[in-house]
């Protein structure tokens, strides 16, 4: 990688996040989003002689009393080679401290290895002990037939998922017509459920920002009455569930199982071989399984769903912070702690 930061046009960083399997996240149009509430989105990246050798799309966010910002890389960086990994940290700390940043939180697409660690600590970035994307989650295979991926879920998701058709569930894909009434469906899923969902504006910005080429919106209704729905986004090889949202009524007519079907078709049909359900309770194994029956607090309420699919449970290293003014760093760790 050559000396020096470069600032690559939207396009031919999207091209390189897509050909080097990058997640989602980085992709430009992902700062664009986040842009429109509440941060700052800058792509910084070093270069080789064939092109972008690595990079990532950060996020700024000012603190309270003109303080500074802190810095954010949501699944980022993404390189060309691991041989990359110590001048991309080297630049991003570069622009974050040049945007007065307090500290930068990075949360990597790697999975949580030894190694992994080992690579981020020698970089100068400590555990955060605070995660802002979900860090443990189960991935979903998308090769071969209807009947291959059905036959990797279990016996009651598939009879689930056939109970939605017999009970006269009717999935569509959605239009930007539709988003109003998937919002009202948020609404009601945060109040049931207790935690915090975006507003209406922060849905229809990102359908627009991704759909039809890297997202889709699917509804499932009964009688014409929208139950569930859900926004699914797919980028190369690989697919995430990142939104969903259903009603308290005819919940018995299993309309969430029949619209995580439609979208794994969806996404095949787009190319994917990988289906990520994003987000399930950050334990292990052993405890997820001993205890999903009895919990329904945080990411509990849905692992019991989620894990039905099949697939495997897979975690990346989460998330870490290299810190350059300490004492705000300390206020603002001691906010989030209260606030949550």
């Amino acid at each position: 990688m050559t000396a020096g930061i470069i600032q690559p046009e939207p396009a031919g960083w999207d091209a390189f996040v897509e050909a080097r399997r990058g997640h989602l996240l980085q992709l430009s149009r992902w700062g664009r989003l986040k842009s429109a509430f509440g941060w700052r989105s800058a792509i910084v990246a070093g270069a080789s002689d064939t092109g972008i050798a690595a990079g990532a799309s950060m996020l700024f966010r000012p603190l309270p009393l003109g303080l500074g910002t802190i810095a954010y890389a949501p699944r980022g960086p993404v390189v060309s080679s691991s041989e990359h990994f110590a001048g991309v940290f080297t630049m991003m700390e570069r622009v974050a401290r040049d945007q007065r940043a307090a500290f930068l939180t990075i949360e990597p697409d790697l999975e949580d290895t030894p190694e992994h660690r080992q690579l981020l600590a020698q970089a100068g970035f400590r555990p955060s002990p605070r995660t802002i994307q979900p860090p443990r989650t189960i991935l979903l295979d998308l090769r071969g037939s209807d009947e291959d991926i059905l036959a990797r879920m279990n016996q009651g998701t598939r009879r689930k998922i056939k109970t939605a058709s017999k009970r006269e569930i009717v999935v569509r894909r959605g239009e930007a017509s539709d988003l109003s009434s998937y919002s009202q469906l948020v609404s009601v899923t945060g109040e049931r459920d207790g935690f915090g969902v975006h507003s209406a504006d922060y849905y229809r910005a990102a359908f627009d920002l991704f759909a039809p080429d890297n997202a889709a919106l699917f509804m499932a209704s009964y009688q014409g009455r929208d139950l569930a729905g859900l926004l699914v986004f797919a980028l190369g090889k690989q697919a995430w569930y990142l939104y969903g949202a259903s009603s308290n009524e005819e919940r018995e007519r299993m309309p969430n199982y029949a619209l995580q079907w439609e979208a794994m078709r969806w996404a095949r049909q787009m190319g994917c071989e990988t289906y990520d359900l994003w987000g399930i309770p950050d334990a292990d194994e052993a405890t997820l399984e001993a205890q999903f029956q009895t919990r329904s607090d945080g990411l509990w309420g849905v692992y019991g769903f989620k894990r039905g699919f099949g697939g495997r449970v897979w975690r990346s290293v989460g998330a870490w912070d290299q810190v350059y003014n300490p004492l705000l760093y300390f206020v603002y760790r001691a906010v989030a702690r209260t606030r949550d």
